[in-house]
């Protein structure tokens, strides 16, 4: 018989011994398993994107579904997070904040790293998976390529690009998505893929703007702990990783 037992197969010894704060206040062990447990949701967000990849550049259009609804979930689950966070006022992040040092979630190579693999290639690319991740295609990327092979005149451009570069919107791939959208029955398994593609783009713009409310609420407009704060954050609050998907919307 198996001598696995609960504790044992998921690592509780470690898991538990993970939390290690420096002062003696109170509310430094939830800023820290916060911050943890968002670090472990991002894993399993890069486990899943990287499916999702896979499946969109085999042409498994169908099969991706599942789990880019999965990639949102989390996501809506990462934000529904800073409301526990926002239990903690000014006063008390205040009283440990000193110990952080320069520390802060800006310098997240996970973060960075389910960023540039969803799109988004104009941020810092702090770690080897991060930079690892920008040499590939993104899923944005991958879904135009997708959308050539069915049939749609997505230009050279966007399928032969500079991968590490940011992603500049072009007009004839909104042009060519927006061919989906007014004929969907047609294209049905790509126009599924874009709603499903809008959901994802939808939930990472909330947990954007939740996370600068929790932010504004606990610290205002002071400089963060890793020299960034409110201003930066609200700055990419437009950010968009599938931006024709928007965009083709006004011209239907």
């Amino acid at each position: 018989m198996s001598t696995i037992t609960y504790d044992s197969y998921l690592a509780l010894d470690q898991l538990l011994a993970a939390q290690q704060p420096i002062s003696d206040h109170h509310d430094e062990p939830l800023f820290i398993v916060m911050h943890q447990t968002k670090e472990l949701w991002m894993r399993q967000t890069i486990h899943e994107l990287g499916l999702a990849i896979d499946l969109i550049r085999a042409d498994r259009l169908v099969e991706s579904y599942k789990t880019l609804a999965r990639i949102s979930r989390i996501q809506a689950v990462m934000t529904l997070s800073w409301d526990v966070l926002q239990t903690m006022t000014a006063t008390d992040y205040l009283r440990f904040r000193r110990v952080l040092g320069t520390s802060s979630g800006f310098q997240s190579d996970q973060f960075r790293t389910v960023e540039v693999m969803m799109g988004f290639r104009d941020g810092p690319r702090h770690g080897p998976a991060t930079r690892a991740a920008a040499e590939r295609p993104s899923l944005w990327d991958e879904a135009n390529a997708a959308a050539h092979r069915a049939g749609l005149p997505i230009p050279a451009e966007a399928l032969a690009r500079d991968w590490p570069a940011p992603y500049a919107p072009d007009g004839r791939v909104e042009d060519a998505w927006r061919e989906v959208y007014r004929e969907e029955a047609k294209w049905w398994p790509l126009y599924q893929l874009a709603e499903k593609l809008v959901d994802l783009d939808e939930a990472f713009a909330v947990w954007r703007h939740k996370h600068v409310m929790t932010v504004s609420r606990i610290i205002g407009h002071k400089q963060g702990t890793g020299g960034t704060g409110v201003a930066y954050l609200e700055a990419t609050l437009p950010k968009r990783a599938f931006p024709e998907l928007w965009s083709l919307r006004t011209a239907l």
